[in-house]
């Protein structure tokens, strides 16, 4: 490609509202243009790079997947018959969905499970067919809250998509290990720092999952890793042991005043003790929709939460949001602090509430449960003779203890774990953090679609059985830039290798000299002939400018065609290492083919 030729213009200054320093350089490299908010233009280098990045994952994928296309129009139906639907639309917002002429409603696909799970529930009717993995690379859509930088949370991406589909759940234990290993290739094969951590498996679902994260500093991801590398986990699944509380200053149970204390630090200073040794009750709304049962429309209740744990640690809500979602009141669209205005007229003591607050104080309203949802987490049911509030204004309890002074209420893991504490497999590995871009999840989902879809095939019994089915994903786009933000540098861009749009870069200095342009035309030639992909920077502009476009482009190697000629010689510079180097113009081809393998 010759520059002079091509959709390329670099920008020298920083466009305004690009956030990261791979948001900056790709736009201002000419890879992509912003349309919209969370919508970009890829422009000629940019599809380059992704066709690359496909072509990697075809290579590793192909061996241990099939190929296919599914429809990004998905049918509202099957979304209903998984039960995702109002999850969808109603709890994350994040499906777009269309209603076609004859008033049916459609999603935009964001994820393919239910269309997969549809596909091979009518082709593949015996055991003696399966596993079976297929795999597609195109567009997804999700209507985000907040898109921002650049392609790493997008309204329209491209993805690699997976499922397969099992027998028993040994089966799908290995293809998701199969799965893991491809994904551990490809990003091995990219050059960049990432690390493999325990996840969340969100509204996707199934108990176990994998995330793959690029490390970066702009990644939105917290994962908290030990240093034996025997732990890794998202923060919004990860566990830890909770740092002991230490004996309690209490002993008997009593009623204390406590003035102006609404906050747990406050209380704690006026009693004289640690936050650790404080059970603070928090207060939830949760929204549940529960589908009429005819299919037509739908309820709403309000369920108060009501979340005990110790007043040194803090409610993680991604696992709250799962343990009250288990509690199967409904589909949870909704989970959010209390807010005061709401619970006026039950003149709740905000800031005094102990775990024993009566459901008697509840307003009866329409759509609001008559009960409070009581949860605690581990580590404050553990507490022995600790203070709460006394469920009266300006009033604590000290000495406290469950099952004597106060009903334990449903224990479940629902505190932050946190740099510094100790890990579970080992008291002695403390947590460490970075941040992490995720890339690509994988997940187990057994048998949670084929239940809910009705999916079956006959057994080696002769009697039906459920799918047990897998889901990987790779956001492709999303790995580009996360790649580019984790190797940019103040120059530019410093694409790797497998994934550079071009190899080389040809840089004449000066057009108007016939030598360097006549050279510059027969090297062209020589490389493409040789299979290594070049550019040729033709354009008319002064020899500083094209080297910094040529950093800026991130190309691994720039051929300068300079005065040097005279003599036979032109200046050979890798982009990685800066390092430069004289070379004949007869030896470029094979330097640059040698460095390539």
């Amino acid at each position: 490609m010759r520059l002079s030729q091509s959709l390329l213009t670099t920008q020298r200054e920083a466009p305004a509202d690009a956030e990261t320093l791979g948001t900056v350089m790709l736009t201002r490299a000419g890879y992509l243009r912003k349309i919209g908010s969370g919508l970009y233009a890829h422009l000629p280098l940019m599809n380059r790079v992704l066709h690359k990045l496909e072509r990697l994952i075809r290579e590793e994928l192909d061996p241990i997947s099939q190929e296919v296309s599914l429809p990004l129009l998905q049918p509202e139906s099957l979304w209903r018959e998984s039960g995702r639907w109002e999850a969808y639309t109603r709890s994350e917002g994040i499906m777009f969905t269309v209603t076609d002429r004859a008033r049916r409603q459609h999603a935009l696909g964001p994820t393919h499970e239910e269309v997969a799970l549809d596909v091979v529930r009518g082709l593949v009717q015996s055991y003696r067919d399966l596993p079976v993995n297929i795999y597609q690379i195109g567009r997804k859509f999700r209507d985000e809250l907040r898109p921002r930088f650049g392609l790493l949370r997008t309204r329209e991406f491209s993805m690699k998509d997976a499922y397969s589909f099992h027998a028993d759940p040994d089966s799908l234990r290995e293809q998701f290990e199969a799965m893991s290993a491809a994904y551990t290739r490809i990003l091995t094969r990219l050059g960049a720092e990432w690390r493999m951590v325990e996840a969340d498996s969100g509204n996707i679902g199934g108990e176990t999952s994998r995330e793959f994260m690029v490390l970066a500093a702009v990644g939105e991801d917290e994962v908290l890793y030990t240093p034996d590398g025997q732990y890794a986990a998202n923060a919004e699944r990860a566990v830890s042991r909770a740092t002991p509380a230490g004996p309690s200053p209490f002993s008997g149970f009593q009623t204390v005043d406590t003035p102006n204390t609404t906050s747990v630090a406050a209380a704690c200073a006026l009693l004289g003790c640690e936050t650790a040794h404080m059970v603070k009750n928090v207060l939830y709304d949760a929204t549940f929709w529960q589908n009429n049962t005819d299919g037509q429309g739908g309820t709403e209740t309000l369920v108060p939460v009501l979340v005990s744990l110790r007043g040194d640690h803090s409610v993680n809500p991604t696992k709250l949001h799962n343990a009250v979602q288990e509690r199967h009141l409904g589909t949870l669209t909704r989970l959010e602090l209390a807010e005061p205005e709401r619970w006026a007229a039950s003149a709740l003591p905000l800031g005094y509430i102990g775990p024993d607050l009566p459901d008697s104080v509840l307003a009866r309203q329409s759509g609001l449960s008559p009960k409070f949802l009581r949860l605690c987490d581990h580590a404050a049911a553990e507490l022995r003779d600790f203070a709460t509030g006394a469920n009266r204004v300006g009033q604590h309890v000290t000495g406290a203890n469950w099952r004597t002074d106060f009903a334990l209420p449903e224990r479940a893991d629902l505190r932050q774990a946190v740099v510094g504490e100790a890990a579970q497999h080992d008291p002695a590995q403390p947590l460490q953090s970075a941040r992490g871009i995720e890339v690509g999840h994988v997940f187990q989902l057994g048998s949670k679609y084929a239940a809910a879809m009705g999916a079956t095939f006959t057994g080696a019994d002769g009697q039906p059985k459920l799918f047990q089915m897998g889901s990987y994903g790779i956001g492709v786009s999303r790995l580009a830039q996360a790649v580019a933000e984790q190797l940019s540098d103040e120059r530019g861009l410093n694409w790797p290798a497998c994934l550079a749009p071009y190899t080389v870069i040809l840089t004449v200095v000066d057009i108007q000299n016939a030598e360097q342009m006549q050279a510059a035309e027969q090297l062209y030639g020589q490389l493409w002939a040789a299979g290594i992909e070049t550019l040729l920077d033709d354009r008319p502009l002064r020899a500083g400018a094209k080297f910094a476009d040529a950093d800026l482009l991130g190309i691994p190697w720039r051929v300068t065609l300079g005065r040097g000629l005279s003599s036979g010689e032109v200046e050979l510079k890798a982009r990685r290492s800066g390092t430069q180097q004289t070379v004949r113009l007869g030896e470029v081809v094979a330097k640059i083919t040698e460095a390539s393998r």
